[in-house]
């Protein structure tokens, strides 16, 4: 059939024969013989598949293994700052006075000095 006939044919169809026609149109295309022609076409694309679903639950994994790693460094995090903390309670002087009396230990009443020993001169 040349072009016009079938233009003319689709122009005289109703809207119902219309769709019907477009429904063999598709059956058509999706026949066996199309199929079997776009075997590559179709493992190509059942592998990107494939890869795309496992890259979503490595990447869904990694996010986790992240989050997991988030928490812990802040708990380190604040732990760190608790022992800093604790470490500059305990060298404050009146920490350390204290600390010292339990040893019986006193501070210096007095400012602390220094002894020079006089230097003998060998005649």
């Amino acid at each position: 059939m040349s072009k016009k006939k079938v233009e003319n044919v689709q122009e005289q169809l109703s809207p119902a024969q219309q769709v019907k026609s477009d429904w063999k149109a598709l059956v058509s295309k999706l026949s066996y013989k199309a199929i079997v022609t776009n075997i590559p076409y179709l493992a190509f694309v059942s592998l990107l598949c494939v890869l795309y679903i496992s890259n979503n639950h490595r990447a869904v994994a990694m996010q986790r293994e992240i989050n997991t790693e988030k928490k812990q460094l802040k708990e380190l995090r604040w732990k760190y700052m608790d022992i800093k903390s604790q470490l500059l309670y305990t060298k404050m002087e009146s920490e350390v006075i204290i600390k010292a009396a339990n040893l019986g230990l006193k501070p210096l009443m007095l400012p602390a000095y220094t002894i020079k020993a006089d230097s003998i001169s060998k005649q």
